[in-house]
C-alpha cells in the first residue's frame, strides 16, 4: 500500500514537471517568435507595400529609378515595373495616388508641373538625390573661336546665325528639347526674351535622334548649336572646353525671374538644377521609412554620366540596366546599407 502511494506520488510530481516545462517550452518558443517577427519587421517596414516607380521617357533616367527601387526592396516593398510618362503627367499621377514616385524631378526646372499637379497639398520634394545638373546652349569650339562668338546675343546677327544654317532658310539651326519636358518652354521663352524668333529656329523632336545628328555634323565639320544638360552623356562625346563651348546669355531672363548667375560671374540662362525625389503625400505620410530613404540618398553626377554612356554605347535593355544598378551598390556596399540603417531607425515608433 505504501509503495502505491509513493508510485502515485512520484508519477504526479513527474506528470506536473512535464507539464511545466512544456508550459515553459511554449512561452519560450511564443516569445522568440515574437522577437523574430518584431525583427523582421524592424528591418522590413515596408513588407507587402506596393510600390509604383515613374520616368520620363529617357533610358538614361531608369538607373536612378532602379537604384531607388533596388533600396525599397531592400526594406520590403513591392516594387512594380517602372511605368514611362511624359513629366507633367507623371507629376499629376503621384499627386492623384496613381503612382507612388519620381526620382527624376528637377527642382526647380519641373516647379510648374509641381504646382499644377497640386503642389504641397498633394506631393512631397524629398531629398537633393543627384546635382548640381547644368543646362545651356553649346557650339563647336572651332566657330566660336574663328568669329569670337561667346554669347547667344549674338545669334541675332544674320551672318552669324546663318554659319549654323543647315536646312537653307538662313536661320541657325537650334538642336532643342523634346516638348513635355520643361527645358523646351525654357528656351521658348529664351527665344522670345533674347529676341532670337528672326535668326533662329528651335528645332524640336526626338532628341536623341537631333543630338545624334548634331554629333554626326561635328564629325563632318559643320559648325553645330544645341541645348544640352548634365548629367547625360552628350558632354562625353562633345566635351566642353575641347570639342565646345558654353554660350553666356546676356542677362537672365525666366518666368520665375530667377538669377541665374553663378558663382563665377556666368550665366548660362538656367537655373542650376538639383534632381529631387516626387513622392505622394499621403502615402509618404504612412512610410516614415521610405520618407527617410528619399531624403538621404545621393548619387554622384559623374557615376550617372559614367552609365549614360554605357547606355549610349548599346547597354540600354533592362537587364543591362538592372546589372549596372546592381553593380553600383555592390562597390557602395557600405554607403548603401548605410541608407537602409537610416530608412529603418526612423520607422522605429
Amino acid at each position: 500500500m505504501q509503495q502505491t502511494k509513493h508510485f502515485n506520488a512520484t508519477y504526479q510530481a513527474q506528470r506536473k514537471f512535464r507539464w511545466l516545462s512544456a508550459l515553459l517550452l511554449a512561452a519560450m518558443t511564443l516569445t522568440t517568435g515574437l522577437a523574430a517577427a518584431q525583427t523582421a519587421d524592424a528591418a522590413l517596414p515596408g513588407k507587402g507595400i506596393k510600390v509604383q516607380a515613374l520616368q520620363g521617357p529617357l533610358a538614361e533616367e531608369t538607373f536612378q529609378t532602379m537604384l531607388v527601387n533596388s533600396a525599397l526592396e531592400k526594406l520590403g516593398y513591392e516594387p512594380q515595373p517602372i511605368k514611362e510618362v511624359a513629366y507633367p503627367t507623371a507629376h499629376i499621377a503621384i499627386g492623384n495616388g496613381d503612382a507612388t514616385f519620381l526620382a527624376v524631378h528637377w527642382d526647380p526646372l519641373h516647379q510648374d508641373y509641381y504646382t499644377n499637379a497640386g503642389g504641397d497639398a498633394k506631393l512631397l520634394r524629398l531629398g537633393s538625390y543627384a546635382g548640381p545638373a547644368a543646362q545651356g546652349y553649346l557650339i563647336d569650339k572651332a566657330t566660336a573661336e574663328k568669329h569670337d562668338i561667346t554669347n547667344i546675343d549674338q545669334l541675332r546677327d544674320p551672318a552669324i546665325a546663318k554659319l549654323f544654317d543647315h536646312d537653307g532658310d538662313g536661320k541657325a539651326d537650334l538642336t532643342g528639347c523634346d516638348p513635355g519636358w520643361g527645358c523646351e518652354a525654357m528656351i521658348e521663352h529664351h527665344m522670345d526674351g533674347y529676341k532670337l524668333r528672326g535668326t533662329v529656329k528651335h528645332v524640336q523632336g526626338s532628341y536623341s535622334a537631333l543630338i545624334a545628328d548634331t554629333i554626326g555634323r561635328y564629325g563632318r565639320g559643320e559648325s553645330i548649336l544645341y541645348y544640352t544638360w548634365t548629367p547625360y552623356w552628350v558632354s562625353s562625346v562633345l566635351i566642353p572646353g575641347k570639342d565646345v563651348v558654353w554660350l553666356q546669355v546676356p542677362y537672365s531672363s525666366n518666368p520665375q525671374n530667377a538669377n541665374t548667375r553663378l558663382d563665377d560671374g556666368s550665366d548660362y540662362g538656367f537655373s542650376v538644377n538639383t534632381t529631387r525625389i516626387v513622392v505622394n503625400r499621403a502615402w509618404a505620410e504612412k512610410n516614415p521609412a521610405a520618407v527617410k530613404l528619399f531624403e538621404v540618398m545621393r548619387l554622384p553626377i559623374a557615376d550617372i554620366n559614367a552609365q549614360n554612356e554605357r547606355v549610349r554605347n548599346g547597354q540600354g535593355s533592362q537587364a543591362d540596366i538592372a546589372r549596372h544598378t546592381a553593380g553600383w551598390i555592390k562597390f557602395h556596399q557600405k554607403l548603401f546599407d548605410g541608407w537602409l540603417e537610416q530608412a529603418r531607425a526612423a520607422a522605429k515608433p
